[in-house]
């Protein structure tokens, strides 16, 4: 291959932009090789004696505990304590002692003696792991007397040529009538530390020499044998010193050791001992020599390859393409079309020629396209037209649809208007009556009429806002257990009374076995049930009615078939009946009325309960719904079978289990409503309940704080603070008694909230009398059965005696108040009352509770006139109590408990 101009020119400008750096990075490792090993040896060797000095460290510390716990031992006080050496005693007691030496023996094999001294120096007791002979004395015995410190050691070379440790420990008693320290001698350990000798051998380098010295030069432990007891010279030592200040590896030579140069790591250990790590400066440094000429080799052949190689890589990569493709460019130029790259490689160039195959290949089909286009023309436009056609018969589909649902929304709003003011008008008209024209006579049935408007206008909007959740997918069901055959009776209690005002019948056929419960969400269930048997009511003039309900074992579902001889329904309207605003025809709503939401609720509810509800009808004949919903079974939640009916006993009404009880609650009422207050009080008065009324949360607390209430009922919208910010002041106030959240909010996010912030219930507006009712009966019987088993657990006779052995130690209790009071422990004494307060309370000694609470009063306020007489008071109070016959006892835990608020008749 030729060399082109290109080629040439990168040639020249690679060259000295290779070869200048490689010989700046070649001179710069090269100086910095030598400064790199000695810093990784330093940091090395640094961390290697680190931890050498902590190990040895350590060590001592372990014998200096050892020999400070040994000092503390019980046998030796005894011992000590006993000074006549005739008696038996003393003889066991020294046996006693040296049983206790050789249990430390035995536990650390490295102690070689322990031994007993007195203040002058003789030996008390003497014990030997190995049996060696006692020691005449101690060098360093006059030096250790001459000191104040209580624990040293110290490290001697003994006569074999061994180094060991002695630990002293300064024995000392307590003189309690000077109340100073009087030495009774001194604990002296021996020790062979073979942990010392063992880390004189590590090394983090071959030929390292680690050595442990003596302020006076003269080394005890050495990983070189023949160096142990050798002295180091003044001027050795001298720098030494220094180089243990310095803290970093240094060089310096040791003529004692031997007369190489040396690198030394040395650092100073405590009273005077020095550790020192040392390693010959030609095999430390022998490897970086090493590397500098690896490198130096590396750096020149680079100089001399790398451009060349460069040279040819980029010639290959970049050059020959670039040639190539100018010599593609050049044909396509020429007009011929059937050049072809090669795209072997994925980097830049590949795509450039993979761009370049392609711009060709759209040249080249754009050319046929033209000649196709030319030749079908007219075929095009042809097909063209005939979409035109289709998109308008499209849009003008959607316009219809459009169109159909602005119907449909203006006659939803039209009925909704008709439905809504329909009960408003019979409500607005029947109240302005009673208001303008009183009449006795009327009075109860104009009422009637306002509160069956008020409930009808109230389901027309829970219907609409359940429409609205199923459409936003946010209703949520439960699945609680439901028993079936009360279902039954709940349906029937609403269903019965309306056919029999239309002379229909109303018939509940089961088909057994049915089960027992179902896991389902009852009032949903409820609601689809009353909504479709109402409706078969509603399109019934002559007939009957009949709910029949039976169990599919194979799909484990809940069936119920509710078949009328109504008005019935045509195809054509089984086809919208599920869907929202939707009824027969306009005439079906003028004749019946609704909103046509009851059937599109029902099918959603019960889709979300694992069901579904379908329909068959023949117009002029009747109507058959089949409403199936899912049981839920499961190993906690077993199937269980009904084969015979059971009389199911009727529910006791709200008002009548109130009635039969007799009532002495105290209950909060917090409601910024006027008209709502007035209603809630006239509500509870009917059973003889007369309420405490606030206007705000902040008035809530205020009086709940002061008060004892049973029952708070806490409106959760109200000024200045809003109920859900005072339930939760009062329960982080400790309040616990039960508060229900009056609200309009009563969505299930809404309701989390409020049990969440501490509310026990909940009430929805507008307010439901049969459920306040029921709201009564559970929290106000539940305080009656807590306070019944309270004053049982009082009267019992476990109680009476833990009463009875509570005031057998009350003389040790008054017994630790006069020790407090002579001895001026005034915080003793104050927290001594606070005892007595709360356990004589607890267990009805009323005057000691009171008495002791004063004391501590008085304590805390530092009235110091006050404390002798609060002392007396408590001592009378404590002797009365123990000299006084017992009763049954009433404890103050009782006494500020709620008075009981039922009794049953």
């Amino acid at each position: 291959m030729r060399t082109s101009k290109l080629s040439l020119k990168l040639l020249w400008y690679i060259t000295p932009l290779v070869i200048l750096p490689l010989l700046f990075l070649g001179g710069f490792t090269l100086s910095n090789v030598t400064s790199s090993t000695q810093q990784q040896a330093e940091l090395i060797v640094g961390r290697f004696v680190e931890q050498q000095q902590q190990k040895i460290l350590n060590y001592i510390d372990v014998y200096q505990s050892t020999t400070k716990l040994l000092s503390s031992s019980p046998v030796l006080g005894d011992f000590l304590a006993f000074s006549d050496r005739s008696h038996e005693l003393y003889s066991q007691r020294l046996g006693a002692l040296l049983d206790v030496f050789a249990s430390y023996g035995e536990a650390y094999p490295d102690i070689v003696s322990i031994e007993l001294l007195t203040p002058q120096g003789d030996s008390n007791a003497f014990y030997s792991s190995d049996l060696s002979e006692m020691p005449q004395g101690y060098p360093f015995f006059q030096q250790i007397r001459q000191s104040s410190v209580r624990q040293q050691y110290y490290m001697r070379q003994e006569d074999e040529g061994q180094t060991r440790l002695y630990f002293i420990q300064q024995i000392y008693s307590v003189d309690y009538q000077l109340k100073r320290p009087q030495q009774q001698g001194y604990i002296v350990l021996k020790v062979d530390p073979t942990l010392i000798a063992t880390s004189m051998l590590e090394s983090p380098y071959d030929f390292t020499s680690n050595i442990l010295l003596d302020h006076t030069g003269k080394i005890l432990f050495s990983s070189e044998s023949e160096l142990v007891g050798k002295f180091l010279s003044k001027a050795e030592l001298s720098d030494l010193h220094y180089h243990s200040e310095s803290n970093r590896l240094s060089a310096s030579t040791l003529p004692t050791v031997d007369n190489t140069d040396r690198m030394v790591f040395a650092m100073q250990l405590a009273n005077g001992y020095y550790y020192l790590s040392t390693i010959p400066k030609s095999l430390l440094y022998k490897s970086g020599r090493i590397i500098s000429l690896i490198t130096a080799v590396i750096v020149l052949l680079s100089v001399f390859s790398l451009p060349i190689l460069i040279f040819i890589v980029v010639r290959n990569l970049l050059l020959s393409p670039i040639t190539l493709m100018g010599e593609a460019s050049q044909k396509v130029g020429s007009g011929d079309l059937n050049v072809l790259l090669p795209e072997k490689s994925s980097d830049e160039l590949g795509t450039l020629f993979r761009d370049f195959n392609h711009m060709v290949k759209q040249i080249r089909d754009t050319q046929t396209e033209l000649k196709d286009y030319k030749e079908h023309l007219e075929e095009m436009v042809d097909s063209r037209t005939e979409e035109l056609e289709q998109s308008n018969q499209h849009l003008a589909l959607a316009i219809t649809q459009a169109e159909q649902a602005n119907q449909l929304k203006s006659r939803f709003l039209a009925n909704m208007s008709h439905e809504i003011r329909t009960p408003l008008t019979a409500i607005m008209g029947f109240t302005e009556q009673l208001l303008q024209h009183p009449d006795p006579a009327s009075q109860s049935q104009y009422l009637h009429t306002i509160l069956r408007n008020s409930k009808h206008l109230l389901e027309l909007i829970n219907n609409i806002l359940d429409l609205s959740k199923i459409e936003a997918e946010k209703l949520a069901v439960e699945q609680t257990q439901t028993e079936v055959i009360t279902l039954l009776h709940d349906v029937s209690a609403v269903i019965a009374p309306l056919a029999s005002e239309k002379l229909l019948e109303f018939v509940v056929e089961t088909e057994l076995p049915l089960p027992r419960y179902v896991y389902s969400d009852a009032t949903r269930l409820k609601q689809i049930l009353l909504n479709i048997a109402s409706n078969a009511v509603k399109f019934t003039e002559i007939g009957r009615i009949v709910l029949h309900v039976s169990f599919d074992d194979t799909t484990q579902a809940l069936c119920f078939e509710v078949t009328d001889t109504g008005i019935g329904m045509s195809q054509a309207e089984l086809q919208r009946v599920f869907k929202p605003f939707e009824q027969a025809d306009s005439t079906t709503t003028r004749r019946f009325g609704g909103t046509g939401l009851g059937l599109c609720i029902s099918k959603n509810l019960a889709q979300l309960l694992g069901g579904d509800v379908t329909v068959t009808s023949t117009q002029g004949a009747g109507s058959r719904f089949v409403v199936t919903v899912a049981s839920n079974f499961s190993a906690e939640q077993p199937l269980e079978l009904l084969e015979t009916l059971e009389s199911t006993p009727e529910a006791m009404n709200v008002s009548d289990e109130l009635s039969a009880i007799q009532l002495d609650a105290k209950i909060l009422v917090a409601e910024d409503n006027p008209d709502n207050q007035e209603l809630i009080r006239l509500l509870l008065g009917a059973w003889g309940l007369v309420p405490d009324i606030v206007n705000n949360g902040a008035e809530a607390v205020e009086k709940a704080l002061v008060n004892d209430y049973h029952l708070i009922l806490m409106d959760m919208q109200m000024p200045v603070m809003g109920g859900l910010e005072a339930t939760q002041m009062l329960r982080h106030a400790a309040y616990d008694g039960p508060i229900v959240a009056l609200t309009a909010n009563v969505m299930k996010q809404d309701i989390a909230t409020y049990l969440e912030a501490g509310c026990s219930a909940t009430l929805g507006k507008p307010i439901d009398k049969r459920a306040l009712g029921e709201v009564l009966v559970k929290y106000l019987q539940l305080q009656h059965s807590n306070q019944s088993k309270w004053d049982a657990l009082l009267q019992s006779e476990k109680f009476q005696q833990i009463a009875e052995n509570y005031r057998r130690k009350l003389p040790e209790q008054l017994e630790l108040v006069n020790d407090y009071y002579q001895a001026q422990d005034w915080e003793a004494l104050r927290a001594q009352a606070h005892n007595l307060k709360g356990s004589a309370g607890c267990f009805g000694f009323m005057n000691v509770h009171q008495a002791a609470d004063e004391l501590e009063q008085s304590l805390k306020s530092r009235k110091s006139e006050l404390w002798h007489y609060a002392l007396l008071k408590l001592q009378e109070a404590i002797k009365y109590t123990i000299n006084t016959q017992p009763e049954p006892a009433t404890s103050v835990l009782q006494n500020s408990r709620k008075t009981p608020i039922s009794q049953a008749k």
